[in-house]
């Protein structure tokens, strides 16, 4: 039987709907290594999976009450770096920064917010998702090395692909990250209209 192939995938997801499913599916094609934030790493470990938190590799802690979680270059650059460049390559290994297979985010839920009565100016303002936001577009900009997943729609799919080849075609790359810009700027959309 041959070894599965290892798989780099980064979880960080305000709403977990079929998120055990979707990596215990994962699970059954590659080697997984899952790097997770807060409340999606509590969730996968208690559902038996092995995460690592961000923090142990950014050696960083979650600070201004979980605002800054994932930016970090040893998070970015793992995105970012194009896999056919070899001066990427060089410098992720320089600088001991692991690549990224697949992001795996959705975000604060920001238009159920607006809409919930009473609610204040500094509540909707920590339902900006500024960490999610970067790193759905870092991955959808680099769509060609990672794949980015914003929608829990999308899984099903995504799994059945990746079963038939162990990858996804260039053309499935790009509608996933042509999803993410458009959810990232619907998203823009909104946050302008509420503060107009």
């Amino acid at each position: 039987m041959s070894q599965k192939k290892k798989f780099r995938v980064l979880i960080s997801v305000f709403d977990k709907t079929d998120l055990v499913e979707f990596i215990q599916q994962l699970a059954k094609i590659f080697s997984l290594e899952i790097i997770s934030t807060g409340g999606t790493a509590k969730h996968l470990i208690k559902a038996g999976f092995k995460v690592k938190n961000v923090e142990k590799i950014t050696k960083f802690p979650e600070i201004l009450s979980g605002r800054v979680k994932t930016l970090h270059p040893l998070i970015h650059g793992g995105i970012l770096a194009d896999k056919k460049n070899k001066e990427h390559l060089k410098e992720l290994r320089k600088y001991r920064i692991k690549s990224f297979n697949m992001i795996v985010v959705n975000l604060y839920p920001f238009e159920k917010t607006i809409k919930t009565k009473g609610i204040t100016l500094n509540q909707v303002i920590e339902q900006i998702d500024i960490g999610g936001v970067a790193l759905l577009r870092a991955a959808a900009k680099n769509f060609q090395s990672v794949i980015p997943l914003c929608s829990i729609d999308d899984y099903s799919q995504v799994i059945k692909k990746l079963r038939q080849k162990k990858d996804l075609s260039f053309n499935q790359r790009k509608k996933l990250a042509n999803k993410t810009f458009q959810l990232t700027s619907s998203y823009d959309k909104l946050i302008v209209k509420y503060f107009s």
